[in-house]
């Protein structure tokens, strides 16, 4: 094992003794149909993030303001209506002309007991996409959606160079502990001066609950524990970070390699990774292994959204085709070798 120096970006190790493949995949159609009255489509676009609550995966779209909850065995999806957006429109794209109005909720977490409560995290890679989403009791008809500015919260990630590298561009959320953990996506081009860094932070989530509450009297927390990654290759295109999630003492993540050409727009993707990150011996240690499907071939599939099943062998991801007139999918991994107990 290569000694990691402090300070210096952790290197992700591709690991032949991990497997992750594609055991099954299914589109992610509303129970319910399209919905003209609310701008809603047939299906769920552009999956980013998802959590579990209760016993259905909730599922956050960077491109439309729904939350999906997912019934895993058959794809069909229940849905949380979130506020309009610009124009008073909740699908946004480049064919509508709205695009730059999108929320980009790319990171979903839950937080509190059992839990109930769902936070959804702007990318923050426009003065647009700022906001973080609070669902209360998602799974009662006490249901409370909440949209909220945090300007502020977002100029201390962006200052946090050593987490926001050149481009900030928040994709990744787990509950760690007191802490939500972000994750940046290092993609896109580097500048004469600054290089994208795949990184993540820590978040005090009571202070952060408590600047949600009071955005404009409260200071909000500032990212701690910041580390940088180095995660590797999938045909000569850098893996960048998607999203995480935790299990007991390690963190697994999944990673996209995506040609971008910065961080807003979308590039060719040539498959995806899924790998953790734990500690032996008092040292940061990252290992991954690419989706591949049964006959071994990589999945060249942009994997978005990550969240374990009922066995630390079974993991659920979403996937985003880029085209918002096609469904996500939900795809089930069985992993090997991965030894999270």
């Amino acid at each position: 094992m290569t000694e990691h120096r402090a300070g210096a970006p952790i290197r992700a190790m591709r690991d032949d003794a991990m497997t992750a493949r594609v055991v099954r995949r299914v589109p992610l159609m509303y129970a319910a149909g399209a919905d003209a009255l609310t701008d809603r489509p047939a299906h769920v676009r552009a999956s980013s993030g998802m959590a579990w609550i209760g016993d259905r995966l909730a599922v956050v779209q960077d491109d439309a303001n729904f939350v999906a909850l997912v019934d895993t065995d058959n794809g069909q999806c229940e849905v949380v209506v979130l506020p309009t957006g610009h124009g008073g429109r909740r699908q946004f794209d480049d064919g509508l002309g709205n695009k730059r109005y999108k929320h980009d909720f790319e990171a979903l977490v839950a937080v509190g007991d059992n839990p109930t409560r769902l936070m959804a995290f702007g990318s923050g890679s426009s003065s647009t996409r700022e906001n973080i989403l609070v669902v209360r009791d998602a799974t009662t008809s006490l249901l409370d959606v909440r949209v909220v500015s945090v300007p502020q919260f977002y100029a201390g990630l962006r200052a946090c160079v050593a987490f926001a590298g050149r481009e900030l561009n928040v994709e990744g959320a787990a509950l760690v502990g007191e802490n939500i953990r972000l994750f940046n996506r290092g993609n896109g081009a580097a500048s004469k001066t600054q290089v994208p860094v795949n990184a993540t932070c820590d978040i005090n989530v009571a202070a952060l609950l408590f600047h949600l509450e009071h955005p404009t009297q409260a200071r909000p927390p500032l990212p701690q524990n910041t580390a940088q990654y180095l995660l590797g290759e999938i045909d000569g295109v850098r893996l960048s970070f998607t999203d995480a999630v935790a299990v007991g003492d390690a963190v697994v993540y999944v990673a996209a390699a995506e040609d971008s050409p910065d961080s807003i727009r979308d590039g060719a993707v040539f498959g995806s990774a899924i790998g953790m990150i734990h500690t032996r011996y008092g040292c940061p240690v990252a290992r991954w292994t690419p989706l591949t499907f049964n006959d071994g071939d990589i999945a060249r599939v942009k994997v978005e959204g990550v969240a374990m099943g009922l066995s630390a062998a079974q993991v659920f991801v979403v996937v985003d085709s880029d085209d918002h007139d096609q469904p996500s999918e939900l795809l089930e991994l069985e992993l090997f070798g991965f030894n999270l107990g």
